[in-house]
């Protein structure tokens, strides 16, 4: 559980190292890199059944304008494999001291598999979301916990989780009420097993932004609104008031409704604050 805490942790790490060790084997500083060479990644985590994450990513080297440019000749593929094991192999992240349990060290394991996956041509946007999907979807069915967090109190023995996992959680919940790893957050993060970060990501230029995803689904769902007659098809410069509203008044206030009831007033009906 404290592995799945840091493993967001060790990723940004495992990132950086990258771009910095790539720098190195180019024979640049790392801000002259940026100059010819963009690291572009997107990764899934999947859990194993016994509950600890491990990361897939497809890594790929762009040139300085992104996915629209070449890398420099000097970025081979021999060279992106390299500096992935060496950046696997020498970050860390520490997780403090507690109870009786001496400060940890904790690392990325042996199994690193690193191997090219577009060997018989380009690697298309649509191969790399099927990548992803199957194994945020192996992620969701394997590890059998439940897709909310965990409430205060919560009486674990009647979640409808297998007892792994059932295990699993309440060692979150135990962990996370020692002060010393309170940044760890794992009891908010009991229902992902300490995990605390999101199971996809990639860079910002790979291959696009979520402003840019947010977008196209407004667009489409307005044109397929307008094409099965939803919404009329209009000029796009063309002002549609779906509806008007304006005052029309309002009854007595709480303290005039008494001052009528104490006078023998008839109370008029309170009309609604708004008409259409």
């Amino acid at each position: 559980m404290l592995f799945n805490a840091v493993a967001p942790l060790l990723w940004k790490r495992f990132a950086d190292a990258l771009r910095r060790h790539l720098a190195k084997l180019g024979g640049l500083t790392l801000r002259d890199m940026r100059d010819q060479l963009i690291v572009s990644f997107a990764k899934v985590a999947e859990y194993q059944r016994r509950g600890v994450v491990h990361l897939h990513a497809v890594i790929r080297l762009d040139g300085p304008a992104g996915p629209i440019s070449p890398p420099p000749a000097w970025a081979t593929l021999d060279l992106l494999g390299q500096a992935v094991r060496h950046a696997a192999s020498v970050v860390t992240a520490k997780v403090p001291a507690y109870d009786d349990q001496p400060e940890r060290v904790l690392r990325w394991g042996t199994q690193l598999d690193a191997r090219p996956i577009a060997m018989d041509g380009e690697l298309t946007d649509q191969a790399v979301a099927g990548y992803v999907a199957k194994y945020a979807t192996k992620a969701a069915e394997c590890v059998g916990t439940i897709d909310r967090r965990i409430v205060p109190g919560e009486d674990l023995a009647a979640l409808p989780v297998r007892d792994h996992a059932r295990r699993l959680i309440a060692e979150c919940v135990r962990l996370g009420a020692f002060e010393e790893l309170a940044d760890l957050r794992v009891t908010q993060w009991a229902h992902m097993l300490g995990f605390r970060g999101h199971f996809s990501t990639r860079s910002r230029r790979y291959p696009t932004t979520l402003g840019d995803i947010r977008a196209d689904r407004q667009n489409h769902a307005r044109d397929e609104d307008s094409t099965t007659g939803r919404l009329p098809l209009l000029d796009e410069d063309t002002v549609l008031v779906v509806s008007e509203w304006e005052y029309a008044g309002k009854g007595y206030s709480p303290g005039d409704a008494l001052v009528a009831a104490l006078n023998g007033s008839p109370m008029p009906p309170s009309p609604s604050p708004l008409g259409r």
